[in-house]
């Protein structure tokens, strides 16, 4: 098995410590999710306490009708009337208030439960939505939906109990006070079984505690292994690891069965104990009270209530330990939760990108950038794009073509140099484009308030028309999960026009007419030129016909730009250049 604790050699010390730790973040997370929701919590203790106190008062009823009803009409022969409305008011009484106190506590309690779920989801998802891009490429996204789902769900799972294991104090400390004076030595053995089941219970929270820690983070990497298995569910298809896969997530699968059954091991021994330890002391109560009625020191009323409130007691009592065993559970959750809401959120790079000098649409000054212990991509990249222009920008595989176009979109933050755009923002179409399960409609405008009018038009410029004909119900059609109804170049068109919608004066557009054939990207890019003079426009492109429609090229090499110029002028003048365009010729008549 994986263990994700280093190995530390145990002392007393240590075990002391741990036991120190474990409780103090246990009170930790009791502050911090009860905070969320006081009000509703308050309410459901205080239902829960209505409840502790009615149980106890219920013993007084059952002793009143035995001692002033039953006894004497067997003793007497005859029913003692006002002792019988009486008892009866106070059992129907004390029974109203206590399902009261139950319907308060169990729908407050789960109120409180949810709606706390719900903020802490909400808390975990917004810090999420904060983080750049930077951030997520760090991160799995099978782990980042396991922290908002059962890790959520996990700590808040200790709010449930949490009312009903408070009202028992209430209700231990009240019936250990009437058990003694009713008969203090009957008292004193009851009372003893309280110390018992609390040490049992702290014991088994010591012992579960890492076993729900391992299964909470098995339970994540699960999550993470299985939503990367169905992304690349294409990848697993096409090259036949189905078999290796499924091995993969059944060694994650197996450690979890294993944490989960050393839990349940640990648990099934608490819970005989917790039977057990109740019924032996409730075999001694009735044995020492038998006794001590026949002896004339209690009524057999004082013993029947005596029995009847110890037993109501051993189900609270367990309450408490269902507490203890979710402490651990929600302690793990709760754990992972803070590891995100703890991190500090990552500078957004598009706070850092300047309005360009008027006539220029995009204007870079020594830009450099590397990734996370990597070799640099960008180094010290200067170039400047006029408005209204659409430029080319061409380079060999691993140039840093697309990372500079993620620099100019304010995904990354250059590690040197400023970046600066025109007013009005940027639009970027990626080389694979994304397209979410929703209408055609709400692909291209994303839900915002884009006109009819500017819909049609980026339709037209993107050359969606002629399958758009196609489709039975037309912008309403449903793409399906990632537009898999959609071819790729179909694909790559959609994410085209929902650039265009959004009406930003610079379009970047990484290699986005990739997957068309070369007179329909010759159409796209004719287009775009019409539209030139209210949008900037570059583009990575590697097609020389491509190239050849572009007012101007940049052509990038090593990090940075190295010559600039129409497509013509550069062929004349580098030999790099002409180097790069001639494999691409090749490349293009060799597929």
């Amino acid at each position: 098995m994986v263990s994700f604790v280093d190995e530390k050699p145990v002392t007393e010390d240590s075990v002391k410590s741990d036991a120190k730790g474990r409780l103090r973040e246990a009170s930790q997370l009791l502050r911090q999710v009860v905070r969320f929701h006081p009000r509703l919590f308050v309410i459901a203790v205080s239902g829960a306490t209505l409840f502790a106190v009615c149980t106890v008062a219920s013993s007084i009823g059952l002793r009143w009708m035995i001692d002033r009803v039953i006894l004497v009409r067997f003793e007497r022969g005859e029913v003692d009337l006002f002792a019988l409305i009486v008892g009866s008011i106070i059992v129907i009484g004390i029974g109203l208030l206590r399902a009261l106190g139950v319907v308060i506590r169990r729908s407050f309690a789960g109120k409180t439960e949810w709606r706390t779920c719900e903020t802490i989801t909400e808390k975990v998802v917004d810090h999420v939505v904060a983080q750049p891009i930077e951030w997520h490429r760090q991160k799995m996204t099978g782990d980042i939906v396991a922290r908002c789902g059962v890790d959520a769900d996990a700590s808040v799972a200790i709010l449930a109990p949490l009312p009903f294991s408070t009202s028992v104090l209430v209700m231990m400390v009240v019936s250990a006070g009437w058990m003694l004076y009713v008969d203090i030595p009957l008292g004193l053995v009851a009372v003893v079984v309280f110390p018992i089941l609390l040490t049992l219970n702290i014991g088994y929270q010591r012992r579960i505690d890492r076993y729900y820690n391992l299964a909470q983070q098995e339970l994540g990497d699960l999550s993470e292994a299985v939503h990367e298995s169905f992304d690349g569910v294409m990848v697993v298809k096409s090259f036949g690891a189905e078999n290796r896969e499924t091995e993969r997530l059944a060694k994650i699968t197996a450690r979890l069965k294993d944490a989960r059954i050393d839990a349940i091991g640990v648990r099934s021994i608490f819970e005989a104990m917790l039977d057990a330890i109740p019924t032996l002391i409730n075999i001694i109560l009735i044995t020492l009270g038998a006794y001590r009625v026949k002896a004339g020191e209690m009524t057999v009323g004082d013993l029947s209530s005596f029995i009847y409130l110890f037993t109501l007691l051993v189900f609270p009592l367990r309450i408490i330990g269902y507490l203890f065993s979710e402490i651990p559970h929600s302690v793990a959750g709760w754990r992972r939760i803070r590891e995100v809401l703890d991190e500090d959120v990552f500078e957004d790079p598009a706070t850092k990108i300047l309005n360009a000098p008027m006539g220029f649409g995009i204007d870079l000054n020594g830009i450099n950038f590397s990734h996370v212990n990597g070799a640099p991509i960008l180094k010290n990249l200067t170039m400047r794009v006029a408005s209204g222009k659409t430029v080319a920008l061409v380079g060999a595989t691993g140039c840093g073509k697309t990372t500079l176009l993620h620099a100019v979109a304010g995904l990354i933050l250059p590690d040197s140099g400023s970046v600066a755009v025109q007013d009005g923002g940027v639009a970027l179409v990626f080389q694979e484009a994304f397209l979410f399960a929703e209408s055609l409609r709400y692909n291209i405008t994303l839900d915002s308030d884009i006109s009819e009018e500017q819909i049609s038009l980026a339709i037209s410029i993107a050359d969606c028309h002629e399958f758009l004909k196609n489709l039975e119900q037309g912008l309403d059609t449903v793409m399906g999960e990632r537009g898999v109804s959609l071819s790729g170049g179909q694909r790559q068109r959609v994410a085209l026009a929902r650039a265009i919608a959004q009406n930003r004066p610079i379009l970047l557009l990484d290699d986005t007419t990739s997957a068309l054939d070369p007179k329909t990207e010759a159409r796209i890019i004719a287009n775009l030129r019409r539209i030139s003079n209210d949008h900037t426009v570059l583009v990575v492109a590697s097609r020389p016909s491509t190239i050849a429609l572009a007012d101007e090229v940049l052509f990038m090499a090593e990090g940075h730009i190295v010559e600039q110029g129409t497509h013509e002028q550069l062929l004349q003048s580098s030999e790099q250049y002409r180097a790069l365009i001639t494999a691409f010729e090749h490349d293009r008549k060799a597929s």
